[in-house]
């Protein structure tokens, strides 16, 4: 079986999920719409893909909307899927403002309807290694350096590159949130273009957040210290890194490698790992999954509460910008 999904929005990202849903096995992909018709007849005679007159159209030919439209669209667009009874899939940040994506989630509530959110970066391979090796860290570093776009800069950076890692984050550690703090400096456009923020959780976890688009290299890295194990994953070469301790029980070989703890703590051995990262496409591992969702009636793999939270830290994060800037100014 396969779901019949329609995609709205034919931009930059949109097309790529064309692409992909063609490629994914268990999607039958209906067509797209995009609210420019001169965009939309291009994009319909280079992919080939059948372009819908309008949103009604597509939704009403679809068991599934993949919405990849700018954010302040995402709620207008969802509550006319919902309201057709229509499965769909969100891009990053759910919603524009929180009260909205609360109300998708009371919409929702009871309906047997999938939402999944596009917070792509948890199906990175290279995250997807390392998840089994993330017990409880209780200090997180991440960095998502980004070479300058005119394109994003419609939207703060928090909400353009930020959240991914601000989703990471909250996917790992399972406690509430007990405070932020953030900073940051707008360089080239009217927003920051650079931010850092610290998440402080109350199981007594720290986040330490870095994010710019005005870099001369891109960077996207996080780094998770926990009991004994420090975890590295770079999610643009997608790489993983594994270091752990274990207690030493006997003699060390001769090419073990030993940390001494002091006088009478004995020593640890030092584990090296690197685990075997699956080739695989993040944004068609997400949309299959969503598929499959529908298909066996089972949770999304990102849920539109998840998606939520990421808005609501992120949005806390930005409070917190716009008061240190308004200090500044």
């Amino acid at each position: 079986m396969k779901v019949k999904i329609g995609v709205i929005g034919a931009g930059h990202l949109g097309k790529i999920h064309l692409r992909l849903l063609r490629e994914a096995e268990n999607c039958d992909l209906t067509g797209f719409f995009d609210h420019n018709p001169e965009l939309a007849l291009k994009v319909q005679e280079e992919t080939g893909v059948h372009s819908f007159s309008s949103e009604d159209e597509l939704i009403r030919a679809s068991d599934a909307v993949d919405i990849v439209t700018p954010t302040l669209s995402h709620y207008e667009i969802a509550c006319r899927c919902l309201k057709q009874s229509k499965h769909i899939f969100i891009e990053k940040p759910v919603t524009e403002t929180l009260p909205e994506g609360r109300d998708l989630i009371r919409q929702i509530e009871g309906s047997g309807l999938k939402v999944q959110v596009g917070h792509v970066e948890r199906f990175n391979p290279a995250f997807a290694a390392a998840r089994k090796y993330l017990h409880q860290p209780m200090f997180i570093e991440t960095h998502r350096l980004a070479e300058f776009n005119p394109r994003g800069t419609d939207v703060s950076v928090v909400l353009d590159l930020m959240i991914h890692e601000i989703d990471i984050v909250l996917s790992v550690v399972n406690s509430p949130v007990r405070k932020v703090s953030a900073s940051g400096v707008a360089v080239v456009s009217d927003s920051p273009d650079i931010a850092n923020a610290r998440i402080e959780f109350e199981n007594g976890c720290v986040a330490n957040l870095t994010a710019s688009r005005i870099s001369l290299k891109k960077m996207r890295k996080s780094r998770f210290f926990q009991r004994d194990a420090y975890i590295s994953v770079d999610f643009l070469s997608k790489s993983t890194e594994i270091i752990r301790l274990k207690a030493l029980e006997g003699e060390p070989g001769p090419l073990d490698i030993t940390i001494s703890l002091g006088e009478n703590k004995g020593s640890k051995r030092i584990y090296f790992d690197q685990p075997e990262i699956k080739d695989g496409n993040a944004i068609k591992t997400e949309l299959e999954l969503f598929a499959a969702s529908i298909l066996h009636d089972t949770p999304c793999a990102v849920s539109v509460v998840d998606g939520v939270q990421a808005l609501d830290v992120a949005q806390r994060v930005m409070e917190k910008l716009n008061a240190s800037l308004n200090v500044l100014a």
